[in-house]
């Protein structure tokens, strides 16, 4: 028996497309976490910035509130240190005004 000479075998397209294909899938998976990281530091960027708006509203009300406290202790100020006030205060305090006061004349 006489053998029949051997015949390169042409490559078919099935292994082509084998070959090809972790390829596109690595590359499928390289784009999908560069997409997912994208996305991640644009969320960091925007709760960075809302946080930094709830800072600044924060601020602003502590500021209001601080204006108040400021407007209602120079009212209290005016109000309490006045001759009347002040007299009023010692009478209820339990001091009395001073006579009259006694001259001694001089020798």
């Amino acid at each position: 028996m006489t053998q029949a000479p051997a015949i390169p075998r042409r490559s078919s397209r099935l292994t082509l497309r084998a070959r090809r294909r972790p390829r596109f899938f690595g590359v499928a998976i390289g784009l999908i976490v560069v997409a997912f990281l994208l996305s991640f530091f644009s969320l960091v960027q925007t709760v960075r910035v809302s946080t930094s708006g709830y800072d600044i509203d924060k601020l602003n009300a502590q500021w209001g509130q601080l204006q108040n406290q400021r407007q209602q202790d120079l009212s209290d100020i005016g109000r309490l240190g006045r001759e009347s006030s002040v007299r009023r205060q010692a009478i209820s305090g339990g001091l009395t005004q001073l006579p009259a006061p006694i001259v001694i004349p001089a020798r």
